[in-house]
Order: C-alpha cells, then sequence, then structure tokens
C-alpha cells in the first residue's frame, strides 16, 4: 500500500473513531466529572511493585515537577487530571473527539487545572506540537487504536532527548490464548471496530528508534476470565494480587498475558 493509500485508510479509521466518540461522549455527559480523592490518591505514588497495571504505570510516571507531559488519546480527561495532581507544569491533552476533549477541559476546570493543563483535538497520527517539546508521553490504551509507524515517528519527534514514553496496552502472543478467545462470543462494550491486540513483537518493533525500553506484564487469563464471569470485586482484587505473584515466581509466563505497561527513552 503507498503512502497516500495509507493515509485515507488512516483518515476513514479516525472519522469511525470520531463517531464512536461521539456516542459515548453523549452517554457520559450526566456523569460526575469528578474525581474522588481516594482515586487520586491511588495514583500518586504506588510502589514499583503493585500487581495493578495502571498504578505501575503511574508508579514509572512519577514526580514530574517543572516537566511538560502529553496526555496522548487523553479522552475525557482523566489521566489528565492524575497527571496534573503529579506536579507537571504542563499538562497538554491530545484527542481525535472534540466531544471528549470537550468533557476533559470541563473536568479539568472542576478540579482546578484549567491553567495547569491544555486539552486540544488532533490526531495521534500528526501531533499539533512541536519537535522536542514534551518531557513525557503519556499513553494509556491507545497504541492499539493506531498506526504503529506513524506514532512512533510522532511520539519520537515531540519527546526532548531522554525524554520518557510509558503505554499501557492490551497484547496477545500466545496462538493458543488467541484461538481460546475467538471462541468466545464476549466482547467488551463500546470497542472500535479498528482496535486489536498488539504483540510484544509489535511493541518492539515500535521502540526500536528509542535508546532504552523495558516493560512488564499484567493479567494472565484466569483474571480475565473473573472479569467475563462478573465476579465480585473482591475476587477480582484476589486474583490481580495473584496474578502479580505467579508473574513474579514464574516470569516466563509473560508471554500469557494480555497487558503491557512498556516505558521508552529516547
Amino acid at each position: 500500500m503507498n503512502a497516500t493509500a495509507n493515509f485515507e485508510e488512516i483518515r476513514k479509521w479516525e472519522n469511525v473513531e470520531v463517531e464512536r466518540s461521539a456516542s459515548e461522549a453523549q452517554k457520559r455527559e450526566t456523569e460526575d466529572l469528578r474525581l474522588s480523592q481516594d482515586i487520586v490518591k491511588r495514583y500518586l505514588n504506588p510502589a514499583s511493585d503493585t500487581p495493578y497495571q495502571l498504578e505501575y504505570a503511574y508508579h514509572l510516571l512519577g514526580d514530574v515537577s517543572g516537566k511538560t507531559v502529553l496526555d496522548y488519546g487523553c479522552g475525557a480527561g482523566e489521566n489528565s487530571v492524575l497527571i496534573a495532581s503529579h506536579g507537571a507544569a504542563k499538562v497538554i491533552g491530545i484527542d481525535i473527539s472534540p466531544e471528549l476533549v470537550e468533557l476533559g477541559a470541563k473536568r479539568l476546570a472542576l478540579h482546578g487545572f484549567g491553567e495547569t493543563a491544555e486539552l486540544r483535538v488532533g490526531s495521534a497520527h500528526e501531533l499539533p506540537l512541536e519537535d522536542e517539546s514534551v518531557d513525557v508521553v503519556f499513553g494509556m490504551a491507545i497504541l492499539h487504536h493506531l498506526d504503529l509507524q506513524l506514532a512512533s515517528t510522532e511520539v519520537f519527534r515531540v519527546l526532548k532527548k531522554g525524554g520518557r514514553a510509558i503505554f499501557l496496552e492490551p497484547v496477545r502472543n500466545s496462538k493458543i490464548v488467541r484461538f481460546v478467545r475467538n471462541l468466545i462470543p464476549y466482547q467488551q462494550p463500546d470497542v472500535s471496530p479498528f482496535e486489536r491486540p498488539l504483540t510484544d513483537a509489535e511493541l518492539e518493533k515500535f521502540a526500536d528508534r528509542f535508546s532504552a525500553s523495558r516493560s512488564r506484564a499484567f493479567s494472565i487469563p484466569f483474571v480475565n476470565l473473573v472479569n467475563v464471569l462478573g465476579l465480585s470485586e473482591n475476587i477480582l482484587h484476589k486474583a490481580i494480587r495473584l496474578d502479580g505473584k505467579i508473574l513474579r515466581a514464574a516470569p516466563f509466563l509473560k508471554n500469557y498475558a494480555s497487558v503491557r505497561v512498556v516505558e521508552m527513552t529516547k
């Protein structure tokens, strides 16, 4: 496929995503946009060995006082609020959905971060940012929606030298897991038709141009089964903690884990 055709296909993806996100935003218009203090506190200083994937992403983020952080695919701004709470001098959120960006701006204003954070409508494939203008790129479950080659180029371009990119992404490496998953009719609600789980090989290729990268695996299949079966929150938390213990004791099982948290350094 030539470059022009590829961009045309990407525009189709993005147009579908804009429509899907508009519907999502409409459903969320009546929700309370404030994050509870318990949620904010939970992600301020998580331990390095936390078994919770999002907590670990925020552990990697750490103290970003004086830094500019890009919330890559900011959606309705939940992560933008948490990033700002980590002391960022400037949070820039980019999302392709005008409706979600509008909700996110309201959320940030409610939390007193209207001056610290700026949300913009834009494509993750063509970021409206200057070269080497951000210290950290923080993207939660965004890459699996994107053309990875274009996204890697853009993330690398906007990062300052020595800057970091942190991603949390679904993965599916095991052929056995892929086969079994295809037999299960369950599908999460509000799934984009163009999103797909990634592989470690794809994430490694994404990181090729960076000077260093590291990753950690989460969620071997029984955790996902607990989710699908709708078991109690208490059982889910026990499953997540057990998952962390198993993956520490038997890291070779990461091939069957369905989530990666990755940090890349320019």
